[in-house]
């Protein structure tokens, strides 16, 4: 839970460059894996044009490409014929001698990587393409000899040069994602422990280990088709979800491969794959999911779709676009807004009552599962998936009145420094009441939260020996600094905390420095203003001082309406309350640096003790005690501004 008001910088230290202080680090790129045939490619669909839209958005783009068209093509411009197999279950293989490993290489070589690195290089984009099997990029093991089916009998195929991807040089991979801008490879792979031997192997399932060995964030396989179809010649008959466990007997050819790539994805931790199409991964006419978890309960079949799709900050577009489209699919008014923001909303009266959770989560391991008393586990299922989709759920149920309007915001990069969805909600929207979807449990509400006030200290000085009398290192400017900074805030918030949350020290030829980040949480009651300026003031010629963050604190009063109105809930429900200000921050901050006159408070299910850890878990008692709650409230709300 951060936010953050962006004060100017006090005056940096003179003589000392910019690039002295360590180099923050920029945000993990998240990673799409795609996996695109040639038969996308020559379709002329634009896939091309929506992978490039994903690179200059910032994420790294893998593409596999299949050559089933092209390699056909090759087959025939050599006059050879492609030999198929029939398996004992009905499936229908092609095989790979010697030969036709030669003919695949001319197919990738000559028909499909010189067309994409054309195209890719058109749209100014840097692209590396290649085989797998270049600089051993992609090793497989030899599949066993392979039992067929001819004229009624079964024959064993022991030329069989086909492989099952086994291991990849990860960090050569990685390399070429972080100075490329996409990464394009194809079949054949190395034979491993075979010197110049190759391989053929499935794109599906080369696409789907290079997700699990590069902990891909996403893996869309792209097809002729809008995702899997019930029957095959319906494309009206698509299958939105998949879950473990369901039998699928329509699922025949091709598909059948793509969900044993996408089974792989998913036994392996990756948990957001899809199958899109036709041709396209940006617009697809459908698509299938694949869930990694079935939900424990139908009560939490949605929050168990919700984090099941990674939305770390900066990368939370995928979880965003589902949920607009789940909403829609409902009849519900839904879209993404300027900022990324998921929004949905429900009503058109004056009386306007906004459901204000965040969608991104800290990094981790997200994929969901039943922890050992069998609830819902997973990154983000308390902070603050599970209330968000609880805001969601109460907006498709309420009946709102006429003079009412209720909104739901899923906001963007509530978890990082930069609360972008927040602040573009305040400077965007206008409510005459806010809830915060924060964990709480279902009995609590939070009537406020404590501020953030973050400095960075550094501290420079000319080098002197340690030993020589009266000598001050740079550390230990440091320190007296973060000292004086503790004696101002205990006089300007008595309330607050402080925390020294990190600190390191350097030297160059003229000078010794020393870096420390202090961390104050504000309370609601501090007087910020005079804490900013005792700050300010601490700067000298040799410590700057800069002030990173500054958010307030923010309480409402029990006494508000909208306080009140959940007291009324949780009588209706026999639920004895508690009433909390939290030491923490949320995007109640933000919005009330501008906002005045608005009631605020926070509510939603989960121990937020379990907030960024890896143990996050859920109850359906809990999550359904919260939910009715919620239902009431929102009713008591909208009843009370009836004149």
């Amino acid at each position: 839970m951060t936010a953050a008001l962006n004060p100017a910088a006090s005056s940096p230290v003179p003589g000392a460059p910019s690039s002295l202080a360590a180099p923050r680090q920029r945000a993990r790129e998240p990673l799409y894996v795609i996996k695109v045939g040639s038969a996308s490619l020559d379709a002329g669909s634009g896939i091309l044009d929506e992978i490039a839209v994903l690179s200059r958005a910032g994420r790294r783009v893998l593409v596999v490409i299949g050559g089933g068209s092209a390699i056909a093509r090759q087959y025939g411009m050599e006059s050879r014929t492609m030999a198929f197999h029939t398996l004992a279950n009905g499936d229908v293989v092609r095989t790979a001698t010697a030969d036709d490993i030669g003919v695949l290489v001319r197919a990738y070589q000559g028909q499909v990587l010189p067309p994409i690195q054309n195209a890719l290089q058109q749209l100014d984009l840097r692209a590396f393409a290649a085989p797998a099997y270049s600089l051993g990029l992609v090793e497989a093991s030899r599949n066993r000899p392979i039992k067929v089916m001819r004229d009624g009998k079964t024959l064993v195929v022991r030329e069989h040069l086909v492989g099952t991807p086994s291991r990849c040089r990860t960090e050569l991979l990685l390399h070429l994602l972080e100075h490329n801008d996409v990464v394009c490879l194809t079949a054949p792979v190395a034979e491993e422990g075979v010197n110049g031997g190759i391989l053929n192997t499935d794109a599906d399932m080369l696409a789907a280990f290079l997700a699990t060995a590069l902990k891909a964030d996403h893996i869309r396989f792209v097809t002729s088709t809008p995702g899997i179809l019930r029957q095959v010649d319906d494309l009206s008959s698509q299958l939105a979800d998949i879950f473990p466990g369901e039998p699928l007997p329509f699922v025949q050819g091709r598909m059948k491969q793509k969900m044993r790539a996408a089974n792989h994805v998913l036994e392996h931790g990756i948990a957001d794959v899809a199958i899109v199409g036709p041709h396209s991964v940006a617009k697809p006419a459908g698509s299938t999911r694949v869930w990694p978890l079935m939900p424990p309960d139908p009560a939490l079949k949605l929050l168990t779709q919700t984090v099941s799709i990674n939305s770390v900050s900066m990368d939370e577009t995928e979880a965003v676009e589902w949920l607009v489209s789940h909403c829609l699919s409902l009849g519900i008014a839904a879209w993404r807004d300027d900022a990324g923001n998921f929004v949905a909303s429900k009503g058109e009266g004056a009386d306007h009552l906004l459901l204000l959770g965040h969608i991104d989560t800290v990094p981790g391991p997200w994929q969901p599962l039943l922890n050992a008393e069998g609830h819902l586990s997973a990154r983000g299922v308390v902070d603050a998936k599970g209330c968000l989709v609880n805001f969601i759920e109460a907006l498709i149920a309420a009946d709102v009145p006429p003079h009412g309007r209720l909104t739901v915001v899923g906001a963007v990069e509530e978890e990082v420094s930069s609360s972008k969805g927040a602040f573009h909600v305040r400077d965007t929207l206008v409510a005459d009441a806010v809830v915060i979807g924060e964990p709480s449990r279902a009995d609590t509400l939070t009537l406020g939260y404590y501020g953030l006030l973050k400095i960075r200290l550094l501290a420079a000085v000319p080098h002197a020996h340690s030993a020589g009398k009266g000598v001050v290192s740079a550390p230990d400017l440091m320190v007296e600094t973060v000292a004086r900074l503790r004696t101002h805030a205990d006089e300007f918030d008595p309330e607050g905390i402080s925390a020294l949350i990190s600190t390191k020290s350097w030297s160059d030829p003229a000078r010794q420095y020393a870096e420390g980040i202090l961390n104050f949480r504000v309370s609601p009651q501090a007087d910020l203003k005079g804490l900013l300026a005792a700050v300010e003031a601490a700067g000298s010629t040799e410590v700057r001082c800069e002030i990173l963050r500054a958010t307030p604190g923010y309480s409402t009063p029990r006494t508000c309406n909208l306080a009140r109105c959940f007291t009324r809930a949780f009588a209706a429900t026999s639920t004895p309350p508690r009433f909390v200000v939290k030491k923490g921050t949320s995007d109640m901050n933000t919005l009330a640096t501008r906002w005045t006159g608005v009631d605020m408070v926070a509510y939603g299910p989960g121990d937020s003790a379990l907030d960024h850890t890896d143990h996050e878990f859920l109850t359906v008692t809990e999550y359904k005690q919260a939910r009715h709650i919620l239902d009431l409230a929102i009713n008591n709300w909208f009843a009370s501004r009836v004149k």
